[in-house]
């Protein structure tokens, strides 16, 4: 079973009064008012529904929501040491490769924090000769790491950098078969030039022994490879929004190849460089080869369980000799139990099937036979995180101990499964991107000779390549790119056309879309819930007596109180009884929910778009449903007004083609009324004079 996901873990960083805001969860007094008030006085009910679901753990994805619960409460969590006896195994290593050593550190016991790290912090340029990856690599000037890091030119870089800080950008729009490509480039009159395609590994720059582990275990590049790493490679921003679960093994391939090959090369330039020193005592060279700390590359994550996917790609590729740590790695990320009935969707079970703990930091070293977990963050070359864990780790403005130079000289940020962050809480991952590459404020023995010019001239955000991973796009990863992605080599959205998912549901019934009006995009809230009190609700409260098992979905928690109090309050809506189901809303209180909303003793049911993110119920009863906002994944709509009605036929509550679909949208709902309705539609739906359309 997870841990209590009501306190929060302790962390080797001083915390002290830290409180992490949560607008869009929601006020404490709102969460204690969070259930109706009917089914407090009453006792609760045996339900006569199959919820196999409901007898699964409670997935530790919603421990973010613990520091909103628990503001109270101040003793720190005493994490929980996981003993398993287990191997973590990789699909892509073959398997007649020796396993390699495995060191048995000592695990912290179960008192102390599983990620704490108690080690000195080591000069930033020490490091044996013997650490050298590839003595023999010669150095090509075409290579995208000498142009964009290594050895980049002023004459090239000066311009872009000056037109990216100014704002001046310039897009272009083509298509790659079935995938539009959006490139933004700093406007300085040059013409963009289309990256080349890249089929395999030999058409990659690669360290030589990077590029020898590949050749012999995947010499040619996927579909799903083959479009994103021009980019990736080429070292330009990127937004990949056609992540899926088939396609998740490529995508980490192609992440954790580019992010070895950077370090890598970083690695060896500063190693190969102290030897010259060290040969050529007194002599005046320029080796500007650093940054102001060693961490290179920070991976932003989910769940533990995605980083065990991380790690053990990077240990198929790399095939390192010993691991140090290893067992302890095991013990605190990997978890073979098996948590889910086969009922639950494929996407669900992927993203929280095994550890799905989501507060983690993790600090990985390398050496040229070694790697080293949980080394201390500025002893690191690549840091592993979720966004609970990287902003616990920073700090606060409140402690006056905050410390974010560990993230001055990042030059590769991975965001992978962006899709499942959104559902966590976004204003982490903003708050990392704010602290990223500022310069720091102690020197952390650093040799200022080495340190690249365009670090001291405060241009490391120009160079820092960003990723983002997501299956769909949102405005707050268009927010991200758009507010935090500066890099001089450019910015690329690679989106595939959706045909929509409303032709798709598996049950024949009547979808309305209903477009409100509204001023500006800080008007819609009231303009929405103006449109459902006024054009929606009242067709329900007219009959009352005639309207049973109507769910009305709630993507933002904000909105779910203003409505849930307007149920319980006003005297329009006062026939209508109704039950809830929130993120907020534990096992025995959603499981009395859907009884009394199965039963009809509650005619109405307000659910959330977290909660069903989180625990994917399969509700029963269901006859109508009012979307008060189009969920961010198509999924969820094709589950709910497909799966809740097709199942309600099933169990002959409803006669087949009986059920209803009613959807709230604004032309603000651009990008979710997309995925649901298609490209060819949407833009009519947005900009024609009707504000009615029916699809049967």
């Amino acid at each position: 079973m997870p841990r209590d996901w009501r306190t929060a873990k302790s962390t080797h960083f001083h915390l002290g009064s830290w409180q992490a805001a949560d607008r869009s969860r929601g006020s404490e007094d709102d969460r204690k008012h969070g259930r109706e008030s009917e089914d407090e006085s009453q006792p609760e009910e045996d339900s006569d529904e199959d919820d196999d679901d409901e007898d699964q753990p409670v997935p530790a994805g919603q421990h973010y929501l613990s520091l909103v619960k628990s503001l109270a409460e101040s003793a720190p969590h005493k994490a929980k040491r996981r003993k398993l006896d287990h191997t973590a195994t990789d699909e892509a290593a073959p398997e007649s490769k020796p396993q390699p050593e495995v060191t048995t550190d000592d695990v912290p016991d179960g008192n102390e924090d599983v990620d704490h790290v108690d080690e000195p912090e080591e000069n930033p340029v020490d490091a044996p000769p013997e650490d050298l990856l590839d003595d023999d690599d010669d150095i090509d000037a075409s290579d995208p790491f000498e142009v964009h890091f290594a050895d980049p030119k002023e004459d090239v870089y000066g311009p872009k950098v000056k037109a990216a800080q100014e704002g001046k950008w310039r897009t272009e729009r083509t298509a790659l078969q079935s995938t539009r490509v959006l490139l933004s480039s700093p406007d300085v009159g040059d013409p963009d030039i289309a990256p080349k395609p890249i089929s395999g590994v030999a058409d990659l720059n690669l360290k030589k022994k990077l590029k020898e582990s590949m050749e012999s275990k995947h010499a040619k590049f996927n579909a799903v490879e083959q479009t994103i790493a021009p980019y990736l490679f080429n070292y330009q921003d990127l937004l990949y929004c056609n992540r899926t679960v088939s396609g998740g093994q490529s995508v980490r391939r192609m992440a954790c190849l580019h992010a070895l090959n950077h370090v890598f090369k970083t690695r060896d330039r500063v190693i190969k460089n102290n030897n010259k020193l060290a040969r050529n005592p007194g002599a005046d060279l320029e080796l500007r080869d650093q940054g102001f700390t060693r961490p290179k590359v920070l991976m932003i994550l989910p769940t533990r369980q995605s980083c065990v996917k991380m790690v053990e790609m990077i240990c198929a590729i790399c095939e390192p000799d010993q691991q140090e740590n290893r067992k302890r790695f095991d013990d605190s990320y990997v978890e073979k139990m098996s948590k889910f009935s086969d009922d639950k969707p494929e996407d669900f079970r992927d993203l929280f099937a095994g550890n799905d703990d989501d507060m983690f930091r993790l600090g990985l070293k390398f050496t040229r036979k070694t790697i080293k977990y949980f080394s201390q963050f500025y002893n690191s070359d690549i840091i592993f995180g979720s966004p609970l864990g990287l902003r616990m780790a920073i700090g606060s403005e409140e402690d006056k101990k905050m410390d974010f130079d560990f993230l001055s000289s990042i030059e590769m940020v991975i965001v992978d499964q962006a899709d499942a962050l959104l559902m966590q809480n976004w204003e982490h991952v903003e708050y990392v991107f704010e602290h990223l590459n500022i310069q720091p404020r102690d020197s952390h023995g650093c040799d200022f000779s080495r340190i690249r010019s365009w670090y001291l001239d405060d241009q490391a955000k120009n160079f820092r390549q960003t990723v983002v991973f997501s299956a769909f796009n949102t405005p707050e990863l268009a927010n991200l790119v758009r507010t935090h992605c500066a890099n001089w080599a450019g910015k690329v959205r690679l989106q595939e056309a959706s045909p929509g998912v409303i032709q798709h549901l598996g049950v024949k019934a009547r979808q309305t879309f209903s477009r409100f009006d509204v001023m500006s995009v800080a008007h819609e809230p009231d303009a929405r819930f103006d449109y459902f009190t006024k054009a929606v609700l009242p067709s329900l409260a007219k009959r009352p007596k005639d309207v049973s098992g109507v769910l009305v979905f709630i993507p933002s928690y904000l909105d779910f109180v203003r409505v849930r109090n307007y149920f319980a309050n006003n005297p329009a809506a006062e026939s209508l009884t109704f039950g809830t189901i929130s993120e907020y809303a534990d096992v025995p209180e959603a499981s009395r929910a859907r009884s009394h909303f199965l039963n009809g003793r509650h005619r109405v049911l307000l659910y959330t778009e977290r909660a069903h993110h989180f625990r994917r119920y399969q509700i029963k009863g269901v006859r109508k449903v009012i979307m008060y906002g189009l969920p961010d994944n198509p999924i969820f709509y094709k589950e709910i007004c497909g799966g809740y009605l097709q199942k309600s036929e099933q169990s002959l509550l409803m006669e087949p083609g009986q059920g209803t679909v009613k959807v709230m949208f604004s032309r603000y709902d651009m990008m979710k009324l997309e995925k649901i309705v298609g490209s060819q539609r949407v833009s009519k739906m947005i900009s024609e004079q009707g504000d009615t359309f029916d699809f049967v």
